[in-house]
């Protein structure tokens, strides 16, 4: 029996950061229903190449089957006065929604706040917006692109020169599921002492303001205005990627002990005592200088080589790993993290696992990702009409 068992969560949401939510509950034990439009469904199961081909149902995009893992799918049209009415009466079922309509939307259709907590008070209903429910940007659309930009995230990403990148996945999106989860968790906590719900108003934007971490407090705390530094580090050196004589490697010097190791083991004791390198603030103050030295240092062996080497000094240090070489590295298949579902067209689907290891309660995979309308049981629907 999962962590979250008989937790009962209707899924509102679609593409990513409220399934992603839905998707985090699931695992943990809690009962998914993720309502989809008849038809077509969420956005991201059309959002490929590529597909899961499977002999015994329509193919599934490998966008969808990130982020829907564990749910039951519902079919209802949600501009429709009968499918709103059903929405309710499901919502009157369940502990949480989970809902991503522009702000609004939810109130038009019924299916806002006020509307199922009063008949359900006990509801805790999270709301995923670009930019929330209040502020003068409230009514516009959001998406992770345009999030990063605007949370700064991007200003702070690629190469100095170069121009700002988006990171390599919706990293906004992401995060933003998982403030959701907690907010989700949260409430449900206090809902123990209260016996009421709550509404949960996130916004990308709000997220990636929150999630800017360091560079946010840069900029509060020191007056700074971060800037791009490609792979390296704005308050730690050295900090960052450097190529070697055939590939490439990332390090991260955390403290001064590792610095002095990494002296000794390229034949330059002499820096761990240079006051220009003898501290980190030292450091950073002359990168300009250090950092070159020892990209002249690492080009002189292998990659493999360097690495053997700073892992028997204790230097954290890594391969910069394709996608493909992250699944296949024995750490990660050790911690489990790819899972095998059988999905409902008939296909075995790989998918990464879930991160969360707890030792009483652990991580169950209910279901792969599941194909539109599927397995409903028939409890779900109480019907005022019949």
């Amino acid at each position: 029996m999962g962590a979250l068992s008989g937790l009962r969560v209707l899924d509102l949401s679609r593409v990513l950061a409220g399934p992603w939510a839905g998707q985090l509950l699931a695992d943990l034990g809690a009962e998914v229903i993720k309502v989809e439009r008849p038809g077509r469904g969420d956005d991201t199961r059309h959002w490929g190449p590529p597909f899961l081909e499977g002999p015994d149902g329509p193919p599934e995009s490998a966008y969808f089957l990130c982020a829907n893992r564990g749910k039951r799918s519902v079919c209802l049209d949600l501009s429709s006065p009968e499918d709103q009415q059903r929405c309710r009466e499901l919502a009157q079922q369940c502990d949480v929604v989970i809902e991503n309509f522009k702000v609004g939307d939810a109130a038009r259709r019924g299916l806002d706040y006020p509307t199922l907590s009063a008949d359900n008070p006990g509801l805790i209903y999270c709301s995923i917006t670009g930019f929330g429910q209040t502020g003068p940007y409230r009514h516009r659309p959001g998406y992770d692109l345009l999030v990063q930009a605007m949370g700064g995230l991007m200003s702070i990403t690629g190469e100095p020169d170069g121009e700002p990148q988006k990171v390599g996945v919706a990293l906004t999106d992401i995060m933003t599921g998982l403030y959701a989860t907690v907010g989700i968790l949260a409430a449900v906590n206090e809902r123990q002492r209260s016996g009421l719900g709550q509404h949960i108003d996130l916004a990308l934007l709000d997220v990636t303001a929150a999630t800017l971490a360091n560079q946010a407090t840069n900029a509060l705390v020191g007056g700074l205005n971060p800037g791009r530094l490609g792979n390296a580090h704005p308050n730690i050196v050295p900090y960052q990627s450097f190529v070697c004589a055939d590939g490439e490697l990332v390090l991260a010097v955390g403290n001064d002990f590792q610095f002095g190791r990494l002296c000794e083991l390229l034949g330059m004791a002499e820096w761990a005592t240079d006051p220009r390198y003898a501290t980190n603030a030292a450091r950073v103050a002359h990168r300009s200088e250090l950092v070159p030295a020892l990209a002249r240092a690492f080009l002189g062996a292998g990659r493999d080589h360097w690495l053997t080497q700073l892992e028997q000094a204790g230097i954290p240090a890594g391969p910069i790993n394709s996608v493909q070489e992250v699944f296949a590295d024995p750490q990660i298949q050790g911690r489990e993290m790819v899972i095998a579902l059988n999905h409902a067209n008939g296909a075995e689907v790989l998918l990464p696992g879930n991160p969360i290891k707890l030792s009483r309660t652990p991580v169950e995979y209910a279901a792969a990702p599941p194909s539109l309308g599927q397995a409903v049981p028939e409890w779900l629907w109480p019907r005022s009409s019949s």
